[in-house]
């Protein structure tokens, strides 16, 4: 891999550790331990947030799920979805169990960056547009992928690992603002390794279910599918785009937006008559809760998180989304205060027009669909996002931080695992 590839892949780990750590005390991951990893009496993976054993295919229900569970992990518009979750959730456990390198392991990662994002360039926006969760259904390939890779299945058995991938694969985003979001990217990761782990035991399926007749394709993606880039040279996990609000990533220029608005002008947001947010059609059936009546149904309303951001409160610590705050008189009273109307745009672009009391207008335009080209900043703010999201000691989160950074030269990822143990 180049230089700049394993570096981000990195990045796409610390990020995902810290999110999975993070996500471990929400009450869909708990469900999950409770009624399915508890009672797991294997010994092959260590689940991160509980320091219970379990089998591999428990700790990718779990961390898959955990990783999600927050809605603060990576997102990548080339899939239109989560890439890290189902991949990462897969790879975790089965890399403890097969006492895999570091290096195999950012390597079957990248290998399932890619597979879910060429599926992603392929399907969307169709398959997007009829209901699909990308990070449920095309994760799961990429899952798969990432497994198979690890494992070392030869052609004929990766075939048959997507044959069984592809008629399991699920996830629908009317699941929006509920707890079966995360469980996609749970689902994902389990049913991605599952599906290489029966492939390479002998399990056969259909070895072209993408483009077979009633297959993948026909039944998912509507009537046409995009044009495949094949000359496209860049990796995939190079388009990784980070979270730095827990919230839905179309929500995200709009935060930025107003954030912009109130520092660049130095406004109180009681001169604000009204916030009038231009989106694209996407955000209709992903983030427009009109009313939230819960903190995760606010993390997917544009209404609720411009109030917030106009409030000042703190979107990026994921307790700022609590029912009791999605509910609170104040941010009702902001909700009614803005507008939202749908024009053709990218997806990740949000234009705000705030009108003052004074009769003035301003303006501002964002889009949170770049990925950074600066690779340090990046890695500053990666670096800081896990120190504040990490229940660890300061001095065990800065030796999580440089093991990841060198986790390509370790044999395995057993110092890694010792040092999140330690808590």
């Amino acid at each position: 891999m180049p230089a700049d590839v394993r570096w981000v892949s990195k990045h796409c780990l610390l990020d995902w550790l810290g999110v999975t750590l993070a996500g471990a005390n929400e009450p869909v991951t708990r469900i999950v331990f409770e009624q399915v990893c508890r009672t797991d009496r294997a010994d092959e993976a260590t689940l991160l947030g509980f320091g219970q054993r379990t089998s591999a295919l428990g700790a990718a229900l779990l961390h898959g799920t955990a990783a999600h569970a927050l809605d603060y992990d990576d997102t990548h518009w080339g899939l239109q979805g989560h890439p890290t979750a189902p991949v990462l959730g897969a790879l975790w456990g089965l890399a403890e169990r097969e006492r895999a390198s570091g290096a195999a392991l950012l390597s079957a990662f990248v290998a399932g960056v890619e597979v879910e994002c060429q599926l992603g360039r392929w399907l969307n926006p169709h398959h997007y547009a009829r209901g699909f969760h990308a990070t449920g259904t095309l994760g799961t390939f990429g899952a798969t992928a990432a497994a198979a890779h690890l494992l070392g299945l030869d052609e004929t058995l990766w075939l048959h690992a997507f044959g069984l991938a592809g008629t399991q694969a699920a996830g629908l985003k009317s699941a929006f603002g509920t707890m079966a979001k995360p469980l996609h990217a749970g689902r994902a990761a389990q049913t991605g390794l599952l599906s290489a782990l029966l492939a390479g035991g002998g399990l056969s399926a259909h070895p072209s279910i993408l483009d077979a007749d009633q297959g993948f394709f026909a039944t998912h993606a509507g009537p046409q599918l995009t044009a495949a880039e094949s000359e496209q040279q860049r990796f995939a996990v190079l388009d990784t785009l980070f979270k730095y609000h827990a919230a839905c990533h179309l929500t995200h220029a709009t935060i930025d937006g107003v954030v912009e608005l109130l520092t660049q002008h130095g406004l109180d947001p009681d001169q604000l008559t009204q916030l009038e947010l231009a989106v694209d059609e996407t955000c209709r059936g992903v983030c427009n809760i009109e009313r939230p009546e819960t903190g995760t149904q606010a993390k997917f309303s544009l209404k609720a998180t411009a109030a917030l951001a106009l409030l000042g409160d703190a979107t990026a610590d994921p307790r700022t989304f609590s029912d009791e705050r999605a509910r609170s008189p104040e941010l009702v009273h902001w909700l009614e205060r803005v507008h939202v109307r749908f024009e053709p745009m990218p997806a990740t672009r949000s234009v705000l027009s705030a009108q003052l009391r004074d009769g003035r207008v301003l303006h501002t335009v964002r889009d949170s669909g770049m990925p950074e080209r600066d690779l340090e900043r990046q890695t500053r703010r990666l670096r800081e996002k896990f120190e504040r999201l990490a229940p660890l000691s300061a001095s065990t989160a800065r030796a999580v931080v440089e093991c990841v950074w060198a986790i390509d030269e370790q044999p395995t990822q057993l110092e890694l695992l010792a040092l999140l143990a330690r808590g």
